[in-house]
């Protein structure tokens, strides 16, 4: 099956992080709606084709109900007041079946997932991989038109077996991933990674997960198959409560830059 996010142009991913949902218990519905269509319409304004929409609920455990719930209407909401960007999903949970969920009910296009294949230490304790959980639970869904994207040694967690990195992308190339997320911690450690991941003959797309400004973004996009962005792309005056995060003119400079060859 064609996937819709490898479909065309190599993808520029904009994450619209949500506030954490367990500490912002004292925002309403209506607040979050106004957030996200606000910033989503700043991204599609300039351009930018694809959002991430990324909960950052803390937890040990699986998705709590009321994240699955707000994000799935918040999902929903997007893609009826911005039907020109393209969707993906993200949950802080460790809970592939809660990302999957959520992309199901809200028609999204792919979602990430950032322990796939082995081990890994991150803040919030051990994790094993997620990928059989993700495929199947996929299947069982009907969806393989919703894109899996796996991220491999990612730079938040420390891995918890010895396997290189190209080792470790071919197990989630292998398990089922349709897309890999690589990430270093500086953009040249990150196109070293994809060098080598690419040197074992790895042809999965590959996507960086982020450092990526407007400044080496045409780099990046020689170099990968598409790329995630947002910090660089946010106001620099923001307060906690605005509404507003994200940056209209960074986000045009951005895009721009992607529109130069390498």
């Amino acid at each position: 099956m064609s996937l819709k996010l490898f479909d065309g142009a190599k993808p520029v991913i904009a994450a619209l992080h949500l506030p954490d949902f367990a500490l912002n218990r004292h925002r309403s519905v209506a607040w979050y709606e106004d957030y996200a269509v606000a910033n989503a319409r700043v991204f599609a304004q300039a351009g930018i084709p694809w959002i991430k929409l990324q909960d950052q609920t803390k937890t040990a455990g699986a998705a709590a109900p009321d994240t699955l719930a707000l994000m799935s209407a918040l999902g929903r909401l997007i893609r009826a007041e911005v039907p020109e960007l393209g969707l993906g999903i993200i949950v802080e949970a460790h809970d592939p079946v809660a990302a999957l969920s959520v992309a199901h009910a809200t028609g999204a296009d792919f979602v990430r997932l950032k322990v796939f294949v082995g081990g890994a230490m991150t803040a919030q304790g051990p994790r094993d991989g997620l990928g059989a959980e993700a495929v199947s639970y996929r299947a069982m869904l009907r969806r393989p038109d919703i894109a899996i994207l796996a991220d491999v040694h990612d730079r938040t967690a420390i891995p918890l077996s010895g396997e290189s990195q190209p080792f470790a992308a071919n197990w989630a190339a292998k398990s089922g991933a349709d897309g890999l997320v690589i990430t270093g911690s500086s953009f040249s450690d990150t196109l070293a990674r994809i060098d080598a991941v690419r040197g074992k003959g790895i042809r999965k797309p590959i996507l960086i997960g982020g450092g990526v400004t407007d400044g080496n973004v045409a780099e990046a996009m020689a170099a990968a198959d598409g790329v995630v962005v947002s910090s660089a792309l946010m106001r620099r005056d923001a307060a906690p409560e605005d509404l507003l995060q994200w940056d209209a003119d960074l986000c045009s400079r951005f895009m721009d830059a992607v529109r130069v060859p390498a």
